[in-house]
């Protein structure tokens, strides 16, 4: 590790997250340094063409971990699509999509890839290479650079 790492905010293993464009104030994710890509949960996903002949992607997400209650409806470009190989060893192509975020006092772009993550804990992942000389990772502390959502 540099000097220049130790400048560097520092996250816990799990964080709060925001997707603006998506209209997702708030969504928990597990800060995964296993992982290369960052992953979101989708559920009806549909690829089709728009408008202005580009590649298009709608779906729904259900931000709250263990609740299908809440659904937003999105709808973004396709950045591209690869093989991405899960915690089981399974394989397959998913859809990619290039979106802000923000976590804390932090905004950034980064690249999701959209599949059904029903069975699996959290709604998100971020991934390495969403992190990459962007953050510390403290693994066994907690939302060190975020706040849990307001319960209304």
């Amino acid at each position: 590790m540099t000097q220049e790492n130790y400048r560097l905010p520092v996250i816990g293993w799990r964080e709060w997250l925001s997707i603006p464009d998506l209209n997702i104030p708030h969504i928990k994710a597990k800060v995964d340094t296993g992982a290369r890509t960052s992953c979101l949960h989708t559920a009806g996903l549909e690829i089709y063409t728009g408008e202005a002949g580009e590649e298009r992607v709608r779906f729904q997400v259900h931000p709250d971990q263990n609740s299908v209650a809440r659904v937003i409806d999105c709808d973004w470009p396709v950045a591209t699509h690869k093989s991405v190989r899960d915690s089981g060893g399974h394989e397959e192509i998913r859809p990619f999509i290039n979106i802000p975020v923000t976590l804390g006092e932090h905004s950034w772009k980064i690249q999701f890839s959209l599949t059904n993550r029903d069975n699996m804990k959290f709604r998100m992942l971020l991934g390495r290479r969403a992190m990459e000389n962007r953050f510390l990772v403290d693994p066994i502390g907690s939302y060190l650079s975020s706040t849990p959502p307001k319960k209304s």
